[in-house]
């Protein structure tokens, strides 16, 4: 089971209030779905919810704001290629790197948070300028790994 966190949730949320804003009185469709999954999260003290059971508009609406997102955190400094088993550039592990096409966006995510909280990649230190200017294709040169499901 691939879990989504809150965090990515109030993250769509908060892009589809700014990209479809309230009328004063009523949410967008979106945003009213992403909700009631956000609300039942808090409310049953949830961190996660699982990628596979998420109700189909929740689903939709979550995919269209990670469509918005990098899809892989590769900065093209892979040492994993080089025998590591977990990437100094990216910080993902050599399965997560070799897996990446397959990976569902819950995953993905998954892997995205992790890297991002343990913040010990080069990416997000010795070369974060280059990171900032990745195009989030997984080892330049090829398409975009993943994408909407």
């Amino acid at each position: 089971m691939a879990g989504i966190h809150i965090t990515d949730i109030e993250s769509a949320i908060n892009w589809w209030r700014a990209r479809t804003p309230s009328d004063g009185l009523r949410a967008c469709a979106e945003v009213l779905a992403l909700a009631e999954v956000y609300g039942l999260m808090v409310y049953h003290r949830e961190a996660q919810c699982d990628e596979d059971t998420m109700p189909h508009e929740a689903k939709q609406a979550w995919l269209r704001w990670y469509d918005t997102t990098p899809d892989a955190p590769c900065i093209a400094i892979c040492s994993t290629s080089q025998g590591d088993d977990w990437c100094k550039g990216c910080g993902r592990s050599f399965d997560e790197v070799q897996h990446w096409p397959v990976m569902t966006p819950g995953e993905k995510r998954s892997t995205w948070r992790r890297i991002s909280m343990e913040a010990t990649a080069w990416r997000f230190n010795r070369y974060a300028e280059r990171a900032r200017s990745a195009s989030g294709v997984d080892h330049d040169g090829g398409p975009p790994a993943g994408g909407a499901v």
